[in-house]
């Protein structure tokens, strides 16, 4: 299996100046886990587009309007057209799906609007999940190797991480909890050695989940960025509505107004005019 990846970290200045996250739900689970329909590596193990990607996995997610698989060929070509086919930073892919999402059965496949989320803060960040999948940049050196070390399929573990600034990947967090309990959801067994008590989160990337515990991902991570909502569909030939009819316009009314001006008798004689020459009201 090939892994790619493509990740440029989002200028500095861009990330000073976003927008950020404020926890808007009033209480959320201990544990959690979007579930997804469908996973797909999404050309990233051929091309740099993991950003990407991971805007495919969380259409995947069945968030409110989600729930969708996006093919491999739509990836692909909306990557294409947009010129983040082989890198790109995440705020710039952000921006452009909220406007010009993928195209499918008949749809737009749009992102909602978003906001920078400090990752320091485990509240701030598990609030977020549960609003939705949360994209984040990351330094792949060791997750890859942990990845191909698993081999295919869902439920490797990564842990015990060193620090790593160098960004250059997208992947995203689909889920919260103990160790223990992710563990229990992707039906897989906690290793001896790694304490299912711990925290940890749920991640995407190269078309397979796992569980990151969180001093781990906290070693790795350079941003974070949650979608709200995650997922907007827009039909792609909406029709038009039809214009509303300007209102009728009383003539004499409007000739009154332009010489209301030059006082009451200049009103009386217009009015009496038009109703000599042009006719009654």
């Amino acid at each position: 299996m090939s892994f790619a990846r493509g990740a440029i970290p989002t200028p500095r200045h861009i990330l000073a100046g976003a927008t950020p996250y404020k926890i808007t739900v009033p209480a959320r689970p201990a544990n959690f886990l979007w579930p997804w329909t469908e996973l797909s590596m999404w050309n990233n193990d051929s091309v740099g587009d993991c950003v990407t990607a991971e805007e495919a996995f969380a259409k995947s997610c069945k968030t409110p309007s989600g729930g969708v698989f996006i093919a491999d060929a739509e990836v692909k070509q909306w990557a294409t057209a947009h010129g983040v086919l082989n890198g790109a930073n995440l705020q710039d892919v952000l921006q452009a799906m909220q406007s010009d999402g993928f195209q499918q059965s008949g749809d737009y496949f749009d992102d909602g609007g978003y906001t920078s989320i400090d990752y320091s803060q485990a509240d701030l960040l598990q609030a977020a999940i549960s609003e939705g999948p949360v994209k984040i940049g990351i330094a792949a050196d060791q997750l890859q190797k942990t990845v191909e070390a698993f081999g295919s399929g869902n439920g490797w573990f990564a842990t015990g991480y060193t620090a790593d600034a160098n960004e250059d990947h997208c992947v995203s967090l689909c889920g919260y909890g103990t160790i223990a309990w992710l563990a229990q959801q992707l039906n897989v067994t906690v290793p001896d050695g790694v304490d299912g008590t711990q925290p940890g989160y749920a991640l995407f990337t190269w078309s397979s989940v796992g569980i990151i515990d969180a001093a781990s991902l906290a070693a790795i991570i350079g941003e974070a960025w949650v979608r709200n909502p995650t997922t907007v569909v827009v039909p792609l030939n909406a029709p038009t509505p039809a214009p509303t009819p300007p209102a009728p316009v009383d003539p004499l009314a409007a000739l009154i107004a332009q010489v209301q001006q030059y006082g009451e008798q200049a009103v009386a004689d217009v009015t009496a005019w038009w109703h000599q020459y042009i006719g009654t009201v």
